[in-house]
């Protein structure tokens, strides 16, 4: 558009509407994009992060697992819930940028399990930013449950609300990045990267025993990228994005909830999403360009896990901070190191550190996890 449009702002009068909801129960959740645990959804899924481990997406190796038959991979859960997903209520039409999670898993989700969740407002944090300036950090607790009542996994997660204009017009956090010209790859620099995905190891049938793993072992560097909005709407494929909606559907959205739609470049309402695909708006909202979404980052970090832990693994916990965007064009470097072993309850457990640095060897995203091991004992 020719003219700076003036988006909402935090007010105080929305601030304390929205902290009267601490925790209350959210009892008209948004319907989620998965249901069930279905073959297709869970492949879905896994392939919209670029995961191809067998034990989620080949029902014959599966079948031959100690599991016998498909699992669903840990971050599939995001589809279940929109809460879990950045479907934040207040502060109409003041951005939401999905932050992080701290996830802790309880039981396997099997194929065709039915999973249902539970989700309160849990907290609000005032935060002061270098992206945004003032920024309210908006945490929800949720649970979910299988089709027998089984609690499976607990999850916070939170979203920033920042307000638009002050990230585009005074934001000082990518002021670099979007005066630096745009970044063009050799072919010699890709191949370099996507020896990365030739040499990624699956763990899968062969055990990581708990006994041949030490603090300061270093997991394989996991690459994710080159960063492009066809990989970005790939994941929304399987995680269902929170706004996308075509025609009836997507008027009735506007029509319910007028501060999701913001206009095009043709006097269209369309959903503030498409800062994952529209390199034009996300620079309205103070972003560097079109981005990846964070539940995609979160699950990355988990792929890395699983992927080490192998089939015998069960990952226990995973926590996930981001700290920058990810625009296309960016490589994306996941790092990770066991910190510490031990034995709790019977369980031979691992922690592992993560970080996520891009081509420029920028950090990304903090992680950690803790994975329970086989042992030979």
């Amino acid at each position: 558009m020719s003219e700076r449009r003036e988006f909402p702002k935090i007010t105080a009068q929305a601030l304390d509407e929205l902290r009267a909801r601490l925790g209350q129960p959210i009892s008209a959740q948004v319907e989620p994009w998965c249901h069930e645990a279905t073959r297709d959804n869970i492949r879905h899924y896994a392939h919209g992060i670029g995961d191809d481990n067998p034990l989620w997406c080949q029902p014959d190796y599966a079948a031959k697992t100690p599991h016998g038959g498909l699992l669903a991979l840990p971050s599939f859960l995001f589809a279940t819930s929109r809460i879990i997903s950045g479907y934040v209520g207040g502060l109409p039409g003041v951005h939401a940028m999905w932050s992080g999670a701290d996830w802790r898993w309880h039981k396997l989700v099997r194929r065709n399990d039915a999973i249902t969740s539970e989700a309160v407002l849990h907290d609000l944090i005032e935060h002061e930013t270098r992206f945004a300036g003032r920024a309210v950090q908006q945490i929800y607790r949720v649970a979910f449950f299988n089709q027998d009542g089984d609690r499976v996994a607990d999850a916070d997660s939170w979203c920033f609300r920042t307000e638009r204009d002050h990230a585009r017009e005074q934001g000082t956090k990518y002021a670099a990045l979007k005066t630096r010209a745009a970044r063009r790859y050799t072919p010699e620099e890709l191949a370099q990267a996507y020896r990365l995905y030739a040499e990624e190891e699956v763990r899968g049938a062969n055990p990581r025993w708990f006994e041949g793993v030490n603090a300061g072992d270093e997991l394989p560097v996991m690459l994710k990228g080159p960063m492009t909005v066809t990989g970005f709407i790939a994941y929304a494929q399987g995680w269902g994005g929170l706004y996308i909606r075509a025609n009836k559907l997507a008027w009735k959205l506007v029509d319910q909830h007028p501060g999701l739609g913001i206009e095009n470049r043709f006097g269209i309402p369309d959903c503030p999403e498409r800062v994952h695909w529209e390199p034009e708006f996300a620079l309205e909202v103070g972003a560097p360009g079109a981005y990846d979404y964070g539940p995609e980052r979160c699950s990355w970090l988990i792929h890395q896990l699983t992927n080490w832990m192998g089939d015998a693994g069960f990952l226990r916990s995973a926590s996930c901070k981001i700290r920058r965007h990810n625009p296309e064009g960016d490589l994306l470097f996941l790092k990770a190191k066991v910190v510490r072993t031990w034995v709790e309850d019977g369980q031979h457990l691992v922690e592992i550190e993560q970080a996520a640095y891009n081509q420029d060897d920028e950090l990304s995203v903090l992680g950690s996890g803790v994975v329970a091991l086989p042992s030979r004992a």
